[in-house]
């Protein structure tokens, strides 16, 4: 069971990455505005003057670019480690409720420390919910399946 829910966790955070990849590289000039701060930070370490950020308008493409990518190759591992998830998970349920809670619990991090965004509290009750859930179905136990007790004999 171990095994199978290190699997899912990992396919989880490798959703939320995938899906912070693609908010990089199809949002609206958050790349641009990474760029523009970077030069401005790097460069006022040495020089106390105004900054050319005019690379910015071009070098925004290239990293859209990579996001994308990251998101392809995110999107395939994530569903390399859900299969192994499901092979070495009791039930799919488990795999699954796994998958989607680190998911979002991941996806919440990730969009703080990169978006700076907050989430209602509608959204934390959503995600106790959804542990909650979690526990029960991780602590109830798998019933082996019953024989046939009762065989007719011709």
């Amino acid at each position: 069971m171990l095994p199978g829910v290190f699997y899912a966790l990992i396919a989880g955070f490798l959703a939320a990455l995938a899906s912070s990849s693609a908010k990089l590289s199809l949002g609206a000039d958050y790349l641009k505005g990474v760029c523009e701060t970077a030069l401005i930070w790097i460069d006022g370490q040495r020089n106390t003057t105004g900054v050319d950020t005019t690379a910015c308008d071009w070098l925004h493409i290239p990293l859209r670019l990579l996001c994308g990518g990251l998101l392809f190759t995110c999107n395939a591992v994530m569903w390399t480690f859900f299969a192994k998830a499901l092979r070495h998970s009791s039930s799919s349920a488990r795999a699954t409720v796994t998958t989607t809670a680190s998911n979002f619990i991941f996806s919440a991090f990730l969009g703080h420390v990169i978006f700076g965004e907050t989430h209602a509290t509608l959204w934390w009750v959503g995600i106790v919910l959804t542990l909650t859930g979690l526990l029960v179905l991780h602590g109830s136990t798998p019933q082996a399946p019953q024989e046939n007790v009762d065989k007719k004999y011709e």
